[in-house]
């Protein structure tokens, strides 16, 4: 049996490098990782165990080094074997990696540059009434989070609604690594990501719309845009065998045009 799960096509995803000992790709939204259940839709995994047959049949191992949650667009480091898999484990945890994205979102930003310094916690360890417990939420004990943020670009784009609405592109980096921490601080700031289903304007409702109806005319005009606008576009990874190696990816094409007016 071959160490994959057989799949009538492969995942769409941009390699952007490549060597004997790791791989870069571009992966796009609602691209998932890694397979949740066995009948997951195909993921990247399942397309990269295609493509990188032979590696794995000369004793290749992938490991993906940085996880993006299935609506999130951009690069993916992936170690081929457990030597070099451990190395980008140890720059990890020695936060010698450098990540930055690019988010749509609600409004224009007061100033072209913040920082969003507030601890996150789940939501449903403090609050019984939390609608999704795995929510993240600001609170006191939370753990440390920092994001740091650059306006890039400010405009207004008219809704199918016919109303006009102010949004920014932000360059967000992450100082810390918390789970969903540029969505939540972002909306902490009063700009919520375009399209996101848990952190926007009405909160998780429309993600439980979504798990109950699927994607619905409703949705369309409520979130505006049927992913979360949040894009990997830089990574760097520092380590003693070569140095600082640095990747970039542009906006996917549903995100440069949602700028449009």
């Amino acid at each position: 049996m071959p160490p994959w799960r057989p799949i009538a096509f492969s995942p769409n995803f941009r390699v952007v490098a490549e060597t004997d000992d790791w791989i870069v790709v571009d992966k796009p939204a609602p691209l998932q990782v890694h397979p949740a259940k066995p009948d997951s839709p195909p993921t990247l995994l399942d397309g990269l165990h295609h493509l990188l047959a032979y590696d794995i049949a000369n004793g290749a191992r992938l490991s993906i080094i940085n996880r993006l949650d299935r609506e999130t667009s951009g690069l993916v480091l992936v170690a081929k074997n457990s030597q070099t898999a451990r190395v980008f484990g140890k720059a990890m945890m020695r936060r010698q990696v450098e990540k930055k994205y690019l988010a749509l979102v609600r409004g224009w930003p007061v100033d072209d540059q913040f920082v969003v310094d507030a601890p996150l916690r789940r939501r449903g360890e403090f609050d019984p009434e939390a609608p999704v417990y795995l929510m993240q939420a600001p609170h006191p004990e939370g753990a440390p989070s920092r994001t740091e943020v650059v306006v890039t670009d400010r405009f207004t784009k008219t809704v199918s609604t016919g109303e006009t609405i102010r949004c920014a592109l932000v360059m967000a980096r992450p100082v810390t690594g918390r789970t969903h921490q540029i969505r939540v601080h972002l909306a902490h700031a009063g700009h919520p990501l375009i399209g996101d289903k848990l952190y926007g304007p009405e909160g998780a409702a429309p993600y439980l719309d979504h798990i109950e109806s699927g994607w619905s005319p409703s949705l369309a005009q409520r979130l505006l845009l049927s992913r979360h606008a949040l894009h990997s576009s830089y990574l760097a990874i520092t380590t003693e065998a070569d140095g600082t190696l640095a990747f970039e990816a542009p906006l996917p094409p549903e995100l440069t045009a949602w700028q449009e007016p």
